[in-house]
């Protein structure tokens, strides 16, 4: 059984763990409750209502955050010459093709997204054992399989991220962090979950969004109203 600290009982014990939050309250409870020594993320957890095991369901999609995520993204372009030097001078942290085929294959783990182009996809499929796991395949629905390796870079690095529904039915993701104001956090979460809205399945049935909550790195979930949040977004 999973044994919390004091900070974490202490934060149980300053709000009402059974209710639903207007989404600005939650902010501020995550805040106020983010006290670790270091810059906790500020998270959000949405409970879809969708069946992951249906490929007519599975709920994925790219957004760009409009103040980033607060954290350095460590971005690697597996690409042919001359497209890796492209890459680098867009801000790429690393570039190359074969040298950086080898340095996976080893375990080499010092990068956050890897972005490729379509030519150089039939030797980086191989490492689909290596990379799926980590979530680090290239894919062409999330934008990191193109050979506009400069815009790839830039939209990452500024803070475009990933998600995908869970075999739960749940997404996660960090949308800043708790240093962050008020406003800039909640301009996060609105595009955010206007991205989740839209990415709505048609074939979903009944309701789709079932909870929400945001939570710091080290702290518990405050629920959140759908209301709240979807009416803010409007």
């Amino acid at each position: 059984m999973k044994k919390h600290g004091k900070r974490f009982k202490a934060a149980l014990k300053s709000f009402n763990v059974s209710k639903e939050f207007n989404f600005k309250e939650a902010i501020a409870t995550v805040k106020k409750n983010a006290t670790a020594k270091f810059d906790e993320s500020f998270d959000i957890a949405v409970r879809l209502g969708v069946d992951p095991r249906k490929a007519d369901q599975l709920v994925r999609g790219t957004v760009s955050l409009p103040h980033g995520t607060g954290k350095t993204v460590r971005v690697l372009v597996m690409a042919k010459a001359p497209k890796d030097q492209e890459a680098l001078a867009a801000g790429a942290d690393y570039a190359g093709f074969q040298e950086y085929i080898e340095k996976l294959q080893s375990g080499w783990a010092e990068i956050d997204v890897i972005i490729a182009t379509p030519d150089v996809m039939g030797e980086i499929g191989k490492l689909g054992r290596v990379l799926g796991p980590r979530g680090l395949m290239p894919n062409p629905k999330s934008g990191t399989v193109t050979f506009d390796v400069a815009k790839a870079v830039a939209e990452v690095k500024a803070g475009k991220i990933e998600y995908r529904v869970d075999k739960s039915g749940n997404i996660h993701a960090s949308v800043g962090k708790c240093s962050f104001d008020e406003n800039k956090l909640a301009d996060n979460l609105h595009t955010f979950f206007s991205s989740i809205l839209r990415a709505k399945p048609q074939t979903a049935k009944g309701k789709y969004v079932k909870s929400i909550s945001f939570s710091s790195t080290m702290g518990p979930g405050v629920h959140v109203t759908e209301q709240s949040l979807t009416v803010a977004h409007e």
